[in-house]
């Protein structure tokens, strides 16, 4: 699993994401996506993902609703 995954389990719990093997590797791509960083670069990522989640509950409600967004055109 990504380095960061487990450090955000409430924002996938609240977006309705469960990682599994088979689909972990296509959610951390999102994720990477959504805070525009390069594919496996895990510590940028987190560094990104964290600021979002962590700075205000609309930048938190606005980034998992992106991620919805994003897992349901899998």
């Amino acid at each position: 699993m990504s380095c960061y995954f487990r450090h955000m389990k409430d924002v996938l719990e609240e977006a309705g994401v469960e990682i599994t093997k088979d689909n972990k590797r296509e959610i951390d791509r999102i994720i990477h996506g959504l805070v525009d960083m390069a594919y496996k670069d895990c510590s940028s990522a987190w560094k990104n993902v964290k600021e979002r989640i962590k700075a205000d509950e609309a930048a938190r409600g606005q980034f998992i609703k992106n991620l919805k967004k994003e897992i349901k055109a899998l």
